[in-house]
């Protein structure tokens, strides 16, 4: 492609050398330029790529997008100055690869928590359906039936782009991806046209990044601000934050709602460790989900699936044919009598969410012994409202480690510790063996108790020191329960 037509959407400042050029492909990481490319240099929390300029055109980058122009540059070399590389990244990746949200629907999934199950419900969903369907998410991400590893919850723009033109290459008609506030806030999604949005919940997290509640929740408005006419917006009418997300946008607002009057309107009827019996819109559908968060995420799934235009009828059926999500509220049944659940919720919301689940099903019938640990290098300060939370909801509470990163396993759990008060570190042990803390779980134990193993749910690793070691919560409770069988 021309680089005179790959500026075609962004409003260069100033341009310096031929843009009459044949561009073969672009990067934003200098280490992935060949001969021809294109080199965005983005200002990225770690580092600024204005310093890796000239290791780009080494390379044999022939074009670079920058903010600052460098002050010698060669004279085969193109310079596109703009005021905002963040924004131009994204609208440049959209019309190299071939503008793909023009050619499949997009809907995007936002919030603290519920992001996956949602928009890894609605694309098993729709295909389900018949359709040819893409997910980018934090678990994985599929062209249709084809698995592609996952790093971010939402790539950068130029992957996230290269694999959206991929779908719409494969032929897939729809498309649901996860937003992250770092990915609305970095505007990796410049660029890209919804034809939806969703809005979960909102609650603590991410504050290492975003520092304060309210520039958490400024991200995620984003989203919805900037989401086109032709676009519906679907919130959570029972978040305190829900009517705050849609009240300046210009898409079509739809609700969802367990409490109020709403669009979708949703009940619980019977709850089990089986399932849910729920009732959408006055109709009765069982499913395959347990806990008043499920409820939610399906009635999400519901709203979002018919704004789609499938009818409420045939959308019922297939939520009724639905799983729930690797690592979220996982239960596996011991030859004991107890169960044990793997859930992957790591903020104090989420915590709640999951042990109240628990205890709606055990009604007093059996105790909940909790382990569960805070990542490292992440939020800290939400690292002794996890424990109150759990410690709340529990009858023991074992703290453990869960990916320390680069921290030390003991500091993190002493952080946690923190937010207990004495009678509450009664029924609370630390252990920072994670495989040791599961297995004292399971001997505390007895028939008809439940042991929630939360915070890395779908995770098959821990990560220490910047290196990934094999470890997986279901695995380890799966070894124990059936050592002798």
């Amino acid at each position: 492609m021309k680089l005179i037509e790959l500026l075609a959407t962004i409003r260069p400042t100033r341009i310096i050398g031929d843009t009459d050029i044949e561009i073969t492909g672009i990067a934003i990481d200098s280490r992935r330029v060949e001969n021809g490319y294109l080199f965005l240099a983005m200002r990225g929390t770690q580092t600024d790529g204005h310093a890796y300029i000239p290791a780009a055109i080494e390379r044999g980058a022939l074009a670079i997008v920058c903010e600052e122009a460098p002050q010698t540059l060669p004279a085969h070399v193109a310079c596109i100055v703009v005021p905002d590389s963040e924004a131009a990244t994204g609208k440049v990746a959209t019309l190299y690869y071939g503008d793909p949200t023009a050619r499949l629907k997009l809907v995007g999934v936002t919030g603290t928590n519920g992001k996956t199950t949602v928009a890894t419900l609605l694309y098993k969903m729709f295909r389900y359906f018949g359709y040819r369907v893409g997910l980018i998410s934090t678990v994985c991400n599929y062209i249709d039936d084809r698995p592609l590893p996952t790093e971010h919850t939402t790539p950068d723009p130029i992957t996230l782009n290269r694999l959206l033109g991929e779908m719409a290459d494969n032929g897939c008609q729809y498309a649901f991806m996860e937003v992250s506030s770092h990915a609305i806030h970095q505007q990796r999604i410049s660029g890209l046209r919804f034809a939806g949005g969703i809005f979960t919940n909102l609650t603590q997290d991410h504050l290492d990044y975003h520092q304060t509640m309210a520039n958490y929740l400024k991200a995620k408005k984003t989203f919805f601000d900037d989401l086109p006419k032709s676009a519906f917006s679907l919130t959570n009418l029972d978040d305190k934050n829900g009517l705050v997300m849609t009240q300046n946008t210009r898409s079509h607002i739809a609700t969802y709602s367990l409490r109020g009057l709403s669009d979708f309107k949703g009940r619980i009827l019977e709850s089990h460790f089986e399932g849910m019996l729920l009732d959408f819109n006055n109709r009765e559908v069982a499913v395959n989900f347990i806990g008043r968060f499920n409820a939610y995420n399906l009635l999400a799934v519901f709203g979002a699936a018919v704004l789609l235009g499938r009818g409420e009828e045939e959308v019922l059926v297939a939520i009724s044919t639905l799983h729930p999500v690797a690592g979220r509220f996982d239960a596996i049944r011991s030859p004991q009598g107890f169960t044990a659940i793997v859930d992957y919720a790591h903020t104090p919301d989420a915590l709640t969410n999951v042990l109240s689940a628990i205890h709606g099903v055990l009604e007093g019938k059996g105790k909940v012994i909790t382990v569960v640990g805070a990542g490292g290098n992440r939020d800290k300060s939400k690292r002794p409202l996890m424990a109150r939370e759990a410690v709340r909801a529990s009858d023991r509470l074992i703290i453990t480690s869960d990916n320390p990163r680069f921290e030390e396993p003991q500091d993190i759990i002493n952080d946690m510790l923190a937010g207990l008060s004495r009678e509450e570190m009664q029924k609370t042990i630390s252990i920072a063996d994670r495989r040791e803390a599961i297995r004292t779980a399971c001997l505390m134990a007895q028939p008809g108790d439940v042991i929630l193993v939360a915070g890395k749910g779908h995770e098959d690793y821990q990560e220490v020191r910047g290196v990934k070691h094999h470890f997986d919560d279901k695995e380890e409770i799966h070894k124990i329960f059936f050592a002798n069988t």
